[in-house]
């Protein structure tokens, strides 16, 4: 039987899903993140389909969102999106170190993925630990300084007026480019890499992950350790066809 286990990992909310006869054996791990005004229970149909599969799936709540949300204002939070993403990279590496003290990674097979900012933070996450075996960016951007960028732009002709100066905004982009996995190609280093994405998504732009796609691919010497899934027609919600891909891919390279 899957089990939904609600836990504090280093304090951390976290639903982990697994199935309760192996929970405390050591089983291949797949962290997933998810989106930016979401929560971890958005993500169990993910969480199942691969429990199913034998993984042990965690599914953590971000700063400021789930059971961690304090009720910030709309504006509020998405001046927060950044600092969520590299809370969300910190705490990656804490779960991690936390489940090797447990014993309960099986074999070093640890993936991670994630939805929009989770996908972001998926590939982030792949510019800063050669221990994360696969990954997979569901409607997520690899171009984290020109998404910053668009973001914006976007928000400035609207008539908001951002409370960043020019040079908070020069430092910005200039600490997203550490994070920034179109910049970083070299660190991809032939890991499995899935990405899904609808080609009528209004809020992450479908061009930078498939262009990054386009790019990334000759970097693999295993074409197939690469795939992009593009759903036609599709806009900012994940369908059950791309979870049900996504699964099944990660069956095969994790």
């Amino acid at each position: 039987m899957i089990g939904i286990q609600r836990q504090t990992i280093r304090n951390v909310p976290v639903l982990t899903v697994v199935n309760e006869a192996k929970q405390d054996q050591p089983l291949p791990v797949f962290i997933y993140f998810h989106g930016f005004t979401s929560a971890k229970e958005h993500n169990l149909a993910q969480a199942y389909l691969l429990a199913q599969k034998g993984y042990r799936v965690l599914l953590p709540d971000s700063a400021y969102h789930g059971e961690r949300d304090q009720d910030l204002s709309k504006d509020e939070l998405n001046f927060k999106f950044w600092d969520v993403v590299y809370q969300n990279l910190k705490e990656l590496q804490d779960m991690k170190d936390e489940l090797d003290l447990l014993g309960l990674i099986q074999d070093r097979r640890i993936g991670v993925g994630g939805t929009s900012m989770g996908g972001i933070t998926t590939s982030a996450a792949l510019t800063m630990y050669p221990w994360v075996q696969a990954s997979a960016i569901m409607m997520g951007s690899p171009k984290p300084v020109e998404f910053a960028k668009e973001l914006i732009s976007g928000i400035e002709k609207t008539g908001v007026q951002l409370p960043l100066m020019t040079d908070e905004r020069e430092d910005l982009f200039e600490s997203l480019k550490a994070i920034d996995l179109s910049e970083q190609k070299d660190k991809l280093q032939g890991r499995p890499l899935f990405f899904w994405h609808g080609d009528a998504d209004p809020v992450v732009p479908f061009n930078h992950s498939y262009d990054f796609y386009n790019e990334a691919i000759q970097y693999y010497k295993n074409p197939e350790n690469i795939r992009f899934l593009r759903e036609v027609g599709r806009g900012h919600k994940i369908s059950r066809f791309a979870i049900l891909e996504m699964v099944n891919w990660l069956e095969l390279v994790l």
